[in-house]
Protein backbone atom coordinates (compact mmCIF):
# COMPACT_ATOMS: atom_id res chain seq x y z
CA UNK A 1 0.00 0.00 0.00
CA UNK A 2 1.24 3.48 -0.82
CA UNK A 3 1.02 6.52 1.44
CA UNK A 4 -2.16 7.83 -0.22
CA UNK A 5 -4.03 4.56 0.20
CA UNK A 6 -2.84 4.27 3.79
CA UNK A 7 -3.36 7.78 5.13
CA UNK A 8 -5.67 9.49 2.62
CA UNK A 9 -8.09 6.76 1.65
CA UNK A 10 -11.13 8.64 0.36
CA UNK A 11 -13.41 5.59 0.48
CA UNK A 12 -12.62 5.02 4.16
CA UNK A 13 -13.05 8.71 4.96
CA UNK A 14 -16.44 8.90 3.22
CA UNK A 15 -17.62 5.73 4.95
CA UNK A 16 -16.77 6.94 8.45
CA UNK A 17 -17.29 10.68 8.00
CA UNK A 18 -20.74 10.63 9.70
CA UNK A 19 -19.06 9.07 12.75
CA UNK A 20 -16.49 11.87 12.76
CA UNK A 21 -19.18 14.54 12.45
CA UNK A 22 -21.02 13.04 15.43
CA UNK A 23 -17.84 13.30 17.49
CA UNK A 24 -17.19 16.81 16.16
CA UNK A 25 -20.55 17.99 17.49
CA UNK A 26 -19.69 16.75 20.99
CA UNK A 27 -16.23 18.29 20.80
CA UNK A 28 -17.57 21.70 19.81
CA UNK A 29 -20.25 21.60 22.52
CA UNK A 30 -17.75 20.49 25.15
CA UNK A 31 -15.28 23.18 24.13
CA UNK A 32 -17.88 25.94 24.01
CA UNK A 33 -19.31 25.13 27.43
CA UNK A 34 -15.86 24.78 28.98
CA UNK A 35 -14.80 28.15 27.56
CA UNK A 36 -17.95 29.91 28.81
CA UNK A 37 -17.75 28.40 32.31
CA UNK A 38 -14.01 29.07 32.40
CA UNK A 39 -14.56 32.73 31.54
CA UNK A 40 -17.25 33.14 34.20
CA UNK A 41 -15.20 31.32 36.83
CA UNK A 42 -12.05 33.21 35.90
CA UNK A 43 -13.71 36.61 36.22
CA UNK A 44 -15.13 35.66 39.60
CA UNK A 45 -11.74 34.42 40.84
CA UNK A 46 -9.99 37.54 39.56
CA UNK A 47 -12.41 39.85 41.39
CA UNK A 48 -12.12 37.80 44.58
CA UNK A 49 -8.33 37.90 44.37
CA UNK A 50 -8.26 41.65 43.82
CA UNK A 51 -11.04 42.96 46.05
CA UNK A 52 -12.28 40.34 48.55
CA UNK A 53 -11.25 40.12 52.17
CA UNK A 54 -7.90 38.51 52.95
CA UNK A 55 -9.09 34.93 53.72
CA UNK A 56 -11.01 34.74 50.44
CA UNK A 57 -8.11 36.27 48.54
CA UNK A 58 -5.80 33.59 49.94
CA UNK A 59 -8.24 30.87 48.85
CA UNK A 60 -8.47 32.37 45.36
CA UNK A 61 -4.68 32.54 45.03
CA UNK A 62 -4.37 28.93 46.24
CA UNK A 63 -6.98 27.75 43.73
CA UNK A 64 -5.33 29.61 40.86
CA UNK A 65 -1.84 28.35 41.69
CA UNK A 66 -2.92 24.72 42.18
CA UNK A 67 -4.99 24.45 39.02
CA UNK A 68 -2.41 26.23 36.87
CA UNK A 69 0.16 23.67 38.04
CA UNK A 70 -2.16 20.65 37.70
CA UNK A 71 -2.12 18.86 34.32
CA UNK A 72 -5.59 18.71 32.78
CA UNK A 73 -5.29 14.98 32.07
CA UNK A 74 -4.42 14.18 35.68
CA UNK A 75 -7.34 16.26 36.98
CA UNK A 76 -9.74 14.67 34.48
CA UNK A 77 -8.73 11.18 35.62
CA UNK A 78 -9.21 12.19 39.26
CA UNK A 79 -12.65 13.65 38.58
CA UNK A 80 -13.93 10.68 36.59
CA UNK A 81 -12.17 7.70 38.17
CA UNK A 82 -11.31 8.74 41.74
CA UNK A 83 -14.34 10.74 42.90
CA UNK A 84 -16.72 7.76 42.59
CA UNK A 85 -14.83 6.19 45.51
CA UNK A 86 -16.18 9.00 47.73
CA UNK A 87 -19.68 8.76 46.25
CA UNK A 88 -19.42 11.45 43.57
CA UNK A 89 -20.13 10.19 40.05
CA UNK A 90 -20.17 12.24 36.87
CA UNK A 91 -21.07 11.32 33.32
CA UNK A 92 -18.13 11.38 30.89
CA UNK A 93 -19.35 14.64 29.34
CA UNK A 94 -19.92 16.39 32.67
CA UNK A 95 -16.58 15.15 34.05
CA UNK A 96 -14.73 16.46 31.00
CA UNK A 97 -16.57 19.80 31.07
CA UNK A 98 -15.95 20.19 34.81
CA UNK A 99 -12.25 19.36 34.53
CA UNK A 100 -11.65 21.66 31.56
CA UNK A 101 -13.64 24.52 33.09
CA UNK A 102 -11.97 24.42 36.49
CA UNK A 103 -8.48 24.44 34.98
CA UNK A 104 -9.39 27.07 32.38
CA UNK A 105 -10.84 29.36 35.04
CA UNK A 106 -7.47 29.46 36.83
CA UNK A 107 -5.69 30.69 33.70
CA UNK A 108 -8.53 33.04 32.81
CA UNK A 109 -8.44 34.55 36.30
CA UNK A 110 -4.83 35.61 35.81
CA UNK A 111 -5.66 37.11 32.41
CA UNK A 112 -8.54 39.14 33.87
CA UNK A 113 -6.42 40.22 36.83
CA UNK A 114 -3.63 41.46 34.57
CA UNK A 115 -6.14 43.33 32.40
CA UNK A 116 -7.82 45.02 35.36
CA UNK A 117 -4.51 46.00 36.93
CA UNK A 118 -3.41 47.52 33.60
CA UNK A 119 -6.18 50.12 33.82
CA UNK A 120 -4.80 53.47 35.10
CA UNK A 121 -5.79 54.35 38.66
CA UNK A 122 -7.30 57.57 37.38
CA UNK A 123 -10.12 55.57 35.80
CA UNK A 124 -11.04 54.13 39.20
CA UNK A 125 -10.87 57.57 40.79
CA UNK A 126 -13.03 59.08 38.05
CA UNK A 127 -15.66 56.35 38.52
CA UNK A 128 -15.63 56.97 42.27
CA UNK A 129 -16.02 60.70 41.68
CA UNK A 130 -19.15 59.98 39.63
CA UNK A 131 -20.59 58.08 42.58
CA UNK A 132 -20.57 54.68 40.90
CA UNK A 133 -20.63 51.76 43.32
CA UNK A 134 -18.29 48.81 42.85
CA UNK A 135 -20.53 46.76 40.53
CA UNK A 136 -21.38 49.62 38.15
CA UNK A 137 -17.78 50.88 38.21
CA UNK A 138 -16.47 47.47 37.20
CA UNK A 139 -19.18 46.80 34.61
CA UNK A 140 -19.34 50.18 32.88
CA UNK A 141 -15.84 51.64 33.33
CA UNK A 142 -13.13 49.09 34.13
CA UNK A 143 -14.09 45.88 32.33
CA UNK A 144 -14.87 47.51 28.94
CA UNK A 145 -11.34 48.95 28.92
CA UNK A 146 -9.74 45.75 30.24
CA UNK A 147 -11.44 43.64 27.57
CA UNK A 148 -9.48 45.47 24.86
CA UNK A 149 -6.25 44.33 26.49
CA UNK A 150 -7.18 40.76 27.37
CA UNK A 151 -8.99 39.62 24.22
CA UNK A 152 -5.84 38.15 22.58
CA UNK A 153 -4.74 36.08 25.63
CA UNK A 154 -8.34 35.02 26.27
CA UNK A 155 -8.61 33.81 22.69
CA UNK A 156 -5.33 31.94 23.06
CA UNK A 157 -6.65 30.28 26.20
CA UNK A 158 -9.85 29.34 24.37
CA UNK A 159 -7.77 27.68 21.66
CA UNK A 160 -5.97 25.65 24.34
CA UNK A 161 -9.29 24.59 25.85
CA UNK A 162 -10.56 23.43 22.46
CA UNK A 163 -7.39 21.41 21.93
CA UNK A 164 -7.64 19.91 25.41
CA UNK A 165 -11.09 18.52 24.58
CA UNK A 166 -9.19 15.68 22.87
CA UNK A 167 -8.26 14.46 26.38
CA UNK A 168 -11.92 13.60 26.99
CA UNK A 169 -11.38 10.38 25.06
CA UNK A 170 -9.68 8.90 28.14
CA UNK A 171 -13.04 8.87 29.97
CA UNK A 172 -14.77 7.14 27.03
CA UNK A 173 -16.54 10.29 25.85
CA UNK A 174 -17.28 9.75 22.13
CA UNK A 175 -15.74 13.04 21.06
CA UNK A 176 -13.98 13.64 17.75
CA UNK A 177 -10.73 11.89 18.71
CA UNK A 178 -12.52 8.91 20.27
CA UNK A 179 -14.74 8.47 17.22
CA UNK A 180 -11.73 8.75 14.92
CA UNK A 181 -9.87 6.12 16.94
CA UNK A 182 -12.88 3.82 16.81
CA UNK A 183 -13.23 4.35 13.06
CA UNK A 184 -9.54 3.61 12.60
CA UNK A 185 -9.95 0.30 14.42
CA UNK A 186 -13.03 -0.66 12.39
CA UNK A 187 -11.42 0.24 9.07
CA UNK A 188 -7.93 -0.99 9.97
CA UNK A 189 -6.76 2.24 8.37
CA UNK A 190 -5.46 5.52 9.90
CA UNK A 191 -7.35 7.75 7.45
CA UNK A 192 -10.07 8.64 10.03
CA UNK A 193 -7.38 10.10 12.28
CA UNK A 194 -6.20 12.29 9.41
CA UNK A 195 -9.81 13.34 8.89
CA UNK A 196 -10.11 14.23 12.58
CA UNK A 197 -6.90 16.29 12.37
CA UNK A 198 -8.34 18.22 9.40
CA UNK A 199 -11.57 18.91 11.32
CA UNK A 200 -9.56 20.19 14.31
CA UNK A 201 -7.68 22.52 11.97
CA UNK A 202 -10.95 23.78 10.48
CA UNK A 203 -12.13 24.70 13.98
CA UNK A 204 -8.89 26.12 15.37
CA UNK A 205 -7.23 27.90 12.45
CA UNK A 206 -9.85 30.71 12.35
CA UNK A 207 -9.30 31.25 16.07
CA UNK A 208 -5.52 31.41 15.56
CA UNK A 209 -5.94 33.97 12.79
CA UNK A 210 -8.33 35.94 15.00
CA UNK A 211 -5.64 36.22 17.68
CA UNK A 212 -3.13 37.46 15.10
CA UNK A 213 -5.62 40.05 13.87
CA UNK A 214 -6.28 41.32 17.40
CA UNK A 215 -2.56 41.54 18.12
CA UNK A 216 -1.92 43.54 14.95
CA UNK A 217 -4.81 45.85 15.79
CA UNK A 218 -3.55 46.55 19.29
CA UNK A 219 -0.01 47.03 18.01
CA UNK A 220 -1.23 49.71 15.62
CA UNK A 221 -3.17 51.40 18.42
CA UNK A 222 -0.05 51.38 20.57
CA UNK A 223 1.95 53.17 17.89
CA UNK A 224 -0.51 56.07 17.69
Amino acid sequence: MDIVTTFFNIDVLVRYFPLLLEGLGRTVLLGALSIVFGLAGGLFLALVRLYAKTPFRILAVAYIDVFRALPVLVWLIVVYYALPFVGIRFSPFFAACFALSTVSSAYTAEIFRAGIEAIPRGQFEAANALGLHAYRRMRHVILPQAIRVIVPPLTNNSINVMKDTALASVVALPDLLKQATQAQALAANPTPLIGAAILYLIILLPMVRLVARFERGYARQGQR
